[in-house]
């Protein structure tokens, strides 16, 4: 079966390249023979393009020379001044790209789209798993994840599980920003994912730790913050490793304050116990769990971007827990370069 499969894929990289050979014969053929002004030489930069794309590094440098040789050719052939120097550079920048490009391609093991293909499937996957199940009634949540620089991937991410009446999740920050954590928060939120719904709630940020001290070899560390809640009594437990507080909303007395969570940071001291702080949600309260891209400012203390937060929170009250979520992220990150994330829970 294996080699079938071979056989099928050689041939279908055959198939390529004589098409794009023809083509680019053709052109050259047409550039000479054919109607004034339907075959322009530069129309061979279109083949380069799709061998950059669909071919191996060997088959694409047999077209390249093949290339070469028309537009010899129709040199030859034709005045130099349809085939001048602005043209032959134009045409070797390109090809030398369409080489790199096809040679990232075969390291990956995949030809043309497939790769992005793979990594639109994996970010839809990470944006998908960050989505919180379903509340039963008098609970509502949101979750707002917003990535460095309009990346699509990014170094934040939030997993959950919802068993019965209770509700877990996690918000997790990994070390970097941007496109370079996007690699390590893809594979950590499956990991990550995979534990939140097979480990005790009190036990998951070690579990976490000791997966990271087996496979992060020195790639950085991870903050993350852990709520628990029973949706029957609103019970909550909360623990952080090396996180912002999560701040909790108490309807009665009309103001917010922080949890006093603590522990250190995943994947730098091996088997870590993190000390969850119980707490309470009634009607009318609200948690809210995010990460330091929405309070961190060069030069400035961390304190100082909490109490901003609780500022800003105020208008959760009046505009809605739900609604006012995503206008405070934006308002909070404006002007910062660095990947953020928050999670709001609250008691109707």
């Amino acid at each position: 079966m294996l080699a079938v499969l071979r056989r099928n894929v050689l041939f279908r990289y055959r198939i390529v390249l004589i098409t794009l050979v023809v083509l680019a014969v053709g052109i050259g053929v047409g550039a000479v023979w054919g109607p004034s002004g339907w075959f322009p030489p530069s129309a061979v930069i279109l083949t380069v393009l799709a061998g950059g794309l669909l071919l191996k590094r060997k088959s694409l440098a047999f077209l390249l020379g093949v290339v070469a040789a028309v537009l010899l050719f129709v040199t030859f052939k034709l005045d130099f001044g349809q085939v001048g120097p602005g043209l032959l550079v134009t045409i070797g920048v390109t090809a030398v790209l369409a080489y790199l490009l096809s040679g990232v391609r075969e390291r990956i093991g995949v030809q043309g789209l497939g790769g992005e293909r793979m990594l639109l499937d994996l970010r839809d996957r990470l944006l998908a798993q960050g989505r919180l199940p379903r509340l039963p009634a008098g609970w509502g949540g949101t979750a707002i994840l917003r990535q460095a620089g309009g990346s699509s991937f990014g170094g934040d991410f939030v997993v959950s599980m919802r068993h019965d009446e209770r509700l877990d999740l996690a918000v997790v920050d990994v070390s970097g920003k941007g496109v370079d954590a996007g690699t390590r928060a893809l594979m950590l939120s499956g990991a990550f994912g995979g534990l939140i719904s097979a480990v005790p709630s009190s036990e998951f940020l070690s579990h976490c730790n000791d997966y990271l001290m087996r496979t992060s070899m020195g790639e950085g560390f991870v903050t993350a913050v852990h709520l628990s809640i029973d949706l029957e009594s609103g019970d909550y437990i909360i623990a952080s490793a090396g996180h912002p507080p999560a701040v909790q909303f108490d309807n009665g007395a009309g103001t917010w304050s922080t949890a006093d969570a603590k522990g250190v940071v995943l994947g730098v001291i091996p088997e870590m116990s993190y000390t969850p702080v119980k707490g309470r949600l009634r009607p009318g309260d609200a948690i809210m769990l995010y990460t330091d891209g929405l309070i961190e400012t060069p030069g400035e203390d961390l304190d100082a971007g909490v109490d901003r937060l609780l500022g800003a929170a105020e208008q959760l009250v009046t505009e809605g827990f739900g609604p006012g979520a995503g206008p405070l992220v934006d308002g909070l990150s404006r002007e910062k370069n660095d990947d953020c994330a928050l999670v709001v829970i609250w008691r109707s």
